[in-house]
């Protein structure tokens, strides 16, 4: 008679006691989540403002004379401020200045004429250094270069923040705008909701149209507004007496809530910090896993001559992760992962046994490898 290994009977307390609370603990209600925290509003996309630009004042750290895009932009920059430089070669000495590339970012919700935004400077020449540099004033565009509308102007001190990488740099509140950038995101009386990539799906997109149908019918006397058009975007008509607000409309669709909303299977694993992270849809089918000096038998799987797997070997550790009346069925991961801890498997082989499971197809999610 084979006699259970203290492993054995740990690992099957810790599962029997897993079971147990899960049997015993009420099912708690769960919070709703505002579809503002799930999803956007299509033309709500961030926009870049790009440029160039001459950074001033280096100590020495500049382009130099040999980089003849920098003595061309300083000499085209002179010669703006009235100061014209008859012979390039007269900057031929010139190791204070830099050429920069400058990007700001303007938020999906828009920005207006006067107000500010942060922007980033990366030397593009030889310069070895921008620190305590100024950035001239410098005219940005939009995301096409060929475009000649000036959005927005930028300006100031360069701060390094990475001591590693003094050519690149970020100036606070560098950029005053000079153009509004506005959102539209009203066409033909309609707008369109857009799931983030964890929750886009058709089953997401069609329970988020149910959702806000039953929410705001009042407003459309019954008539449903809301129709899923695709596996991630939801259209909403504005209804009339709206029309001339649409903005408080949106508001309100953002602020419906949806329980539980559906998300799509995945493991996140990240090996440097010793992370997991696993959904708790994650499914596995029946498999058996051999890893060092353990065993795992997942859904009462079988070995390769048809029969069940024997009973390891004695001081081999055992982890049956189903019980006799669902053999077959697809199994949590979740299940796997908190037998294996409370084992005290390293993160490390824990992580290597979900990769492995991954290659085989036998888990039934995304693997994120970080």
């Amino acid at each position: 008679m084979n006699m259970p290994t203290p492993r054995r009977l740990v690992l099957l307390a810790g599962l029997c006691s897993l079971a147990l609370t899960a049997w015993l603990t009420p099912a708690t209600a769960v919070a709703r989540v505002r579809l503002e925290n799930i999803c956007t509003i299509y033309g709500q996309q961030e926009q870049k403002l790009i440029g160039l630009g001459l950074v001033v004042g280096l100590k020495g750290t500049g382009d130099g004379g040999k980089f003849q895009p920098t003595i061309r932009a300083l000499a085209a920059a002179l010669k703006l401020m009235y100061n014209p430089v008859e012979d390039a070669k007269v900057l031929a000495d010139v190791n204070n200045v830099a050429l920069v590339l400058i990007e700001a970012t303007v938020p999906g919700a828009g920005i207006r004429r006067g107000q500010k935004l942060d922007c980033f400077v990366n030397s593009i020449g030889a310069a070895k250094s921008i620190r305590g540099g100024r950035l001239m004033m410098s005219p940005l565009g939009g995301q096409m270069v060929a475009e000649d509308k000036v959005m927005g102007l930028a300006a100031g001190a360069v701060f390094v923040e990475d001591a590693q990488i003094p050519t690149s740099g970020k100036i606070p509140d560098g950029v005053t705008i000079a153009e509004d950038v506005v959102t539209l995101f009203i066409e033909n009386n309609a707008f369109k909701l857009l799931l983030d990539s964890a929750h886009s799906s058709f089953q997401s997109a069609s329970e988020i149209a149910q959702v806000v149908n039953a929410d705001i019918s009042f407003e459309a006397n019954g008539r449903k507004l809301a129709r899923a058009i695709g596996p991630g975007v939801v259209q909403v008509e504005v209804p009339e007496q709206y029309r001339n607000d649409p903005v408080r409309f949106v508001a309100q669709v953002l602020d419906v809530g949806i329980d539980n909303p559906h998300s799509q299977a995945r493991v996140v694993v990240n090996a440097k910090s010793g992370t997991v992270i696993v959904t708790g849809e994650v499914e596995i089918s029946p498999v058996v896993i051999s890893h060092k000096n353990l065993s795992v038998s997942i859904g009462g799987a079988e070995d390769g001559t048809g029969g069940e797997q024997p009973p390891p070997a004695p001081g081999v550790g055992f982890v049956p992760l189903v019980d006799q009346q669902n053999r077959q069925s697809p199994q949590r991961l979740k299940q796997l992962v908190d037998a294996l801890n409370q084992l005290k498997v390293p993160t490390t082989d824990v992580i290597e046994i979900i990769k492995d499971l991954h290659r085989s197809g036998k888990l039934h999610a995304v693997l994120i490898t970080e």
